[in-house]
């Protein structure tokens, strides 16, 4: 499983990766907004910092909502690094984007995945990624561990090559289930990620070591 930080803080980026397991960065213009990062050259450039920081898989999210206006801001955000991946909302104008991103050869990730059918569109478009939202399915009272589970056995019965970004994810629970479910990837704040570290047996065994040592080295 891929690990991707959700956020545009260059402080928790680079925390996550220098903890040796991060794979990518997702963002969006929430989360931009949260850092303080407005306008559009400034986005761009805090997009390339974080490019700077991480090895690959920069999901950079279009603003626009129609057909012509998404390629084109897509194609300029492909401009920035390699590493980025082209973040494209599942709307049917957002369907026809990333096949024509797909035939030219840039990677997208398409958000605000609901349900099957529209992970099974995004798919058949050429999506690199999908990104269901799983708390919030679980904020309406439905089971967004179900929908994973669902597209993980739509995409082995066809072989689609999407990769299941298994997004909204809120806490290490969600995302060792998300694990267990098969999702290629997981994005999520640094908290989560940093949450698997912890368990109060591993605490209370590394303090006694620690003291043994001490008794024995005095």
């Amino acid at each position: 499983m891929k690990f991707f930080i959700d956020t545009a803080n260059l402080d928790d980026i680079k925390e996550a990766y220098d903890l040796g397991v991060l794979d990518g960065v997702t963002t969006n213009p929430s989360l931009m907004a949260k850092e303080g990062i407005t306008g559009e050259a400034n986005i761009k450039a805090h997009y390339k910092a974080i490019c700077d920081i991480v090895d690959d898989n920069v999901s950079a999210e279009v603003i626009s909502t129609e057909y012509e206006a998404m390629v084109k801001e897509g194609r300029e955000l492909a401009k920035i690094d390699d590493k980025i991946v082209v973040k494209i909302p599942m709307i049917k104008d957002g369907v026809k984007a990333i096949k024509t991103f797909s035939d030219e050869g840039i990677r997208t990730n398409c958000t605000l995945i609901f349900n099957a059918g529209q992970a099974i569109l995004a798919a058949k478009a050429g999506a690199s990624f999908i990104s269901p939202f799983l708390g919030r399915l679980d904020d309406i009272g439905a089971n967004g561990l179900d929908l994973i589970e669902q597209i993980v056995q739509i995409y082995d019965n066809y072989e689609f090559e999407t990769e299941i970004l298994a997004a909204s994810v809120r806490h290490t629970t969600h995302l060792i289930q998300c694990a267990e479910a098969g999702a290629d990837v997981v994005t999520c704040p640094l908290k989560v990620i940093t949450g698997l570290l912890k368990h109060p047996l591993t605490d209370s065994g590394l303090a006694q070591f620690l003291a043994d040592y001490a008794k024995g080295n005095k």
